[in-house]
C-alpha cells in the first residue's frame, strides 16, 4: 500500500514531470531583478559611451572615461573620493564588524541576563532614517548647541567644529554611520553563532577549552561564511554611500572635499551638476558608477572565494 508521502510524490510528478514548477517561484523576483537592477546597470554602461543631457545626447565612446582619469579637475576629484570610501569603508569593516561580532558573542551567552532587551537597543539605531539620524547628529556636534553642557561637565576641550575642519569631518561621519548600522552585523553573527551545533562547543569544553579557544577554534571557523557575506554587504553598501554625507555634510563634499565619496561624487556629476555651473554631467556620472561596479566586482568575488565552502 502507497504511503501518504508517495502518493504526494507520484500526484506532483504528474503535474510537474520535467521537475521544473520551481521556475514559476523565482520567475517573478527574476522579472522584478531585471527590470529595477540588471537593466539600469546596463544602461548606465551604454549612457557613460554618451555626452550631454536627455535629448541631446552624442556619441562619444570612451571619452568620457579619460576625462575621468586623466581631467586633472575630474580625477583629483574622483580619486579623492575614492580614498575616503576607502576610509569609510575601513571604519566599517574594523569598528563596526568588530563591535557586532563582539556583541554577538555576548549576547548568545548562556549566561546573560536580558539578551532580548540588548538586542534591541543595538538594532533600534537600524530602524531610525539616515536622513534623521545625520541632521541629530550634526545638531549634537554643533558647539554653540553641546558646547555649554560639555564646559559645565569639565569637557571643554571636546567642543570643537568636529565637522567643520578637514582632519576630523570623515572620521565623525564614519564613526556616526558604525553606530547606527553595527545593528545588522551583529544580528547576522548572532543567527550563526546560534547556527553551531552544541554538540561541538560541549565537546571543546569537555577537552577543556577555555572561552578563548573554544571561539577562536571552533565558532570563528563556522562563522566565516558569515564574516565574508557581512564583508560583501559592508563593501557595496560603503561604496555606494550617500544619504549620510548628504545630511551632516554637503554633496559637495565639504570641508574641501574631505568628506566626499564615491556616492557623492556620482550625485554631483550626474544628477545634480557640478559647481558653479550647475548643469548635470550623465556621461560623466554613469562612467563613475561603471567604473565603480567594476572596482566592486573586483572585491566581490576574491571574499567570496575566500570565505565561502570553508567550514
Amino acid at each position: 500500500m502507497q504511503t501518504t508521502a508517495q502518493h504526494k510524490l507520484k500526484r506532483q510528478s504528474r503535474l510537474d514531470p520535467g521537475g521544473r514548477y520551481w521556475i514559476w517561484y523565482v520567475l517573478p523576483a527574476l522579472i522584478m531583478y531585471c527590470l529595477f537592477m540588471a537593466y539600469p546597470m546596463l544602461d548606465s554602461v551604454r549612457l557613460s559611451l554618451y555626452e550631454g543631457t536627455t535629448g541631446a545626447r552624442t556619441f562619444v565612446g570612451f571619452s568620457n572615461y579619460v576625462r575621468l582619469f586623466t581631467d586633472p579637475e575630474v580625477s583629483a576629484r574622483f580619486w579623492g573620493a575614492f580614498k575616503n570610501t576607502w576610509v569609510f569603508f575601513a571604519y566599517h569593516m574594523m569598528v563596526q564588524n568588530v563591535l557586532g561580532m563582539l556583541f554577538a558573542v555576548i549576547l548568545t551567552n548562556r549566561t546573560m541576563v536580558g539578551r532580548q532587551f540588548y538586542q534591541s537597543v543595538i538594532f533600534i539605531p537600524c530602524t531610525i532614517a539616515v536622513m534623521v539620524t545625520g541632521y541629530l547628529f550634526k545638531l549634537v556636534l554643533n558647539p554653540q548647541f553641546a558646547g555649554p553642557t560639555l564646559r559645565s561637565m569639565g569637557l571643554g576641550a571636546l567642543v570643537r567644529p568636529w565637522l567643520g575642519q578637514e582632519q576630523t569631518a570623515l572620521h565623525v561621519i564614519s564613526l556616526v554611520s558604525v553606530w547606527q548600522w553595527v545593528g545588522i552585523p551583529t544580528m547576522m553573527f548572532v543567527a550563526g553563532l546560534q547556527g553551531i551545533s552544541e554538540d561541538l562547543l560541549e565537546a571543546a569544553d569537555i577537552a577543556g577549552a577555555n572561552s578563548w579557544q573554544t571561539f577562536w577554534y571552533i565558532k570563528y571557523p563556522l562563522l566565516l561564511p558569515v564574516v565574508g557575506m557581512i564583508a560583501i554587504l559592508t563593501f557595496v553598501s560603503n561604496f555606494n554611500a550617500f544619504d549620510i554625507i548628504y545630511a551632516m555634510a554637503t554633496p559637495d563634499g565639504a570641508p574641501n572635499y574631505s568628506t566626499d565619496l564615491i556616492g557623492s561624487l556620482f550625485y554631483r556629476y550626474g544628477v545634480a551638476g557640478k559647481h558653479p555651473i550647475g548643469i548635470p554631467e550623465p556621461g560623466v556620472g554613469a562612467s563613475i558608477s561603471t567604473a565603480v561596479f567594476f572596482m566592486l566586482l573586483l572585491g566581490v568575488v576574491p571574499t567570496l572565494r575566500a570565505t565561502q565552502g570553508k567550514e
